[in-house]
């Protein structure tokens, strides 16, 4: 099933094409200033998303590791794209809030769990969660 997202001002637009399977959250600090609180997405392989107004788009290279894209009309962030060389390459984590429905897409999975604020946490059980030092280790190791 094909799910469609785009930015607050509608300049970038786009349609996930692969069947999305996984969504987290990201609790580290430049995810909570990027997205202004917790930053939720869905994974995306290479390939597995098609974009219209991609003039529309700038660049952050936010880490050794990824970069954030964002709409530049709007400032809308879209998403985060992994930069590191290994088999996550070129993996995108696109906002979940830019999606036009979420319905029946699984929360899986939360990375740096011990940064997590205090003040929120989210009901059920069963999710993956990483530290900060593990999610370190992934990239660093290439994994």
């Amino acid at each position: 099933m094909a799910r469609d997202g785009s930015c607050v001002c509608g300049a970038v637009t786009y349609s996930i094409t692969t069947e999305v399977a996984e969504t987290g959250a990201c609790h580290c600090g430049m995810c909570r200033k990027w997205s202004g609180g917790v930053f939720m997405s869905v994974a995306v392989p290479p390939g597995g998303m098609e974009l219209e107004g991609a003039e529309n788009l700038s660049v952050y290279g936010s880490s050794p590791w990824a970069e954030r894209v964002f709409c530049k009309t709007c400032g809308s962030s879209l998403f985060y794209r992994v930069t590191a060389e290994g088999p996550m390459q070129g993996e995108m984590h696109v906002g979940l809030g830019t999606l036009a429905d979420v319905s029946g897409i699984p929360f899986t999975g939360e990375l740096y769990i011990d940064v997590k604020p205090d003040i929120y946490s989210f009901a059920g059980e069963g999710r993956h969660q990483m530290t900060e030092a593990q999610v370190i280790e992934m990239f660093a190791g290439g994994a």
